[in-house]
């Protein structure tokens, strides 16, 4: 009865179709390496052997997995079997159980099933800049997951940021600048451009509206038309809750106005004035940013991003805090998925 003892006890329930008896222990089911130039981020996981259950074997190693992502930011699992959404979830549920819905919205996105988004729907031919996911509001996810069910025929990367790596290169003047003023986000929701206040806040109702304001702290103001104007002063220098390493955690660059093409640009502030653009940012006192902080945050991203190209079937955790990421331009059909975890909460002030 060979079959019986094929390998220590619950090895098969990591094996998806298990065709033959295989002597290893479930610790080495997957091995881990990094990307070529890729430094510390992100952590490539593989199967070691033919026919690992990704989701059961995460499931198994949560403290594992979670172990790897605080150390490297970033967890790229590749080589598994993941041909559908339906999968994809099952492994981003068996580490984040309950997957949270997209609110305070500020990108269009689809729900392809309750948790599981598309990624944004922004015009291909255009760069998306590295950001943390709902930096620019006062409760985000901790974790955030992509899977690629298809991949661009040309381009199309999701390159990452180490936000640790990105304040240290950083000069004194500029950390110290954004640690006193913080920064101030400013959204106007004009009917036309971006998302209306009704798809933000997922509602129709201008008292529920107000009611969510108040709760999270966020400045609000209904002007002509119905238009919501509303304003939040958070920090862009923040310690990770669990780690307590300093690291820079923003969308103060990519909400600027600078980060707009500049023929777009140009078109946004002649149709709408300075202070009415569907997005903006400033110091927290409302002056202005200098061109020249904006661009040493951009250098220091672009020094610090590492990128790879998609595989179809690649499923990546990244730690919200941790690592920023964004968007290339790309070619041909492509559809990455997007899951969100563990909503945590910026303390008032």
């Amino acid at each position: 009865m060979s079959g019986a003892t094929s390998g220590p006890p619950g090895f098969n329930k990591f094996r998806a179709g298990a065709r033959r008896p295989i002597t290893v222990s479930a610790g080495e089911l997957v091995k881990t390496s990094r990307l070529p130039g890729g430094g510390e981020l992100p952590l490539v996981v593989e199967p070691a052997v033919e026919g690992v259950d990704a989701p059961a074997w995460a499931a198994a190693h949560r403290e594992q997995v979670e172990g790897w992502l605080l150390r490297h930011g970033a967890v790229l699992f590749r080589g598994f079997a993941l041909p559908t959404a339906e999968r994809f979830e099952e492994l981003a549920r068996a580490v984040s159980p309950d997957l949270l819905d997209y609110g305070e919205r500020s990108s269009p996105r689809s729900e392809i099933r309750q948790g599981i988004y598309t990624s944004t729907d922004h015009p291909a031919d255009q760069h998306i800049h590295f950001h943390n996911e709902q930096s620019y509001t006062r409760r985000w996810p901790m974790k955030l997951w992509f899977y690629c069910l298809r991949a661009a025929e040309e381009g199309g990367a999701t390159p990452l940021a180490d936000g640790r790596e990105v304040l240290r290169a950083l000069s004194p003047e500029v950390r110290e600048r954004f640690a006193g003023k913080r920064v101030a986000y400013v959204r106007n929701y004009v009917e036309g451009i971006g998302l209306s206040w009704q798809e933000a806040f997922q509602t129709t109702e201008r008292a529920a509206v107000e009611e969510y304001c108040r709760a999270a702290s966020i400045g609000f103001a209904w002007g002509e038309g119905g238009r919501l104007t509303t304003r939040q002063i958070f920090d862009a220098v923040v310690r990770h809750p669990k780690t307590g390493e300093p690291l820079w955690f923003e969308h103060a660059a990519f909400f600027h106005v600078s980060s707009l093409e500049p023929e777009v640009r140009e078109a946004f502030v002649n149709e709408y004035g300075p202070d009415d653009l569907p997005f903006n940012t400033f110091y927290g006192d409302g002056s202005p940013i200098e061109d020249s902080a904006l661009e040493e945050i951009r250098g220091a991203y672009r020094r610090a991003a590492v990128r790879f190209p998609w595989r179809e079937g690649d499923a990546l955790l990244i730690d919200n805090m941790l690592t920023s990421h964004g968007r290339e331009p790309f070619k041909g059909p492509r559809k990455i998925l997007v899951a969100m975890a563990e909503l945590h909460f910026r303390q008032a002030g």
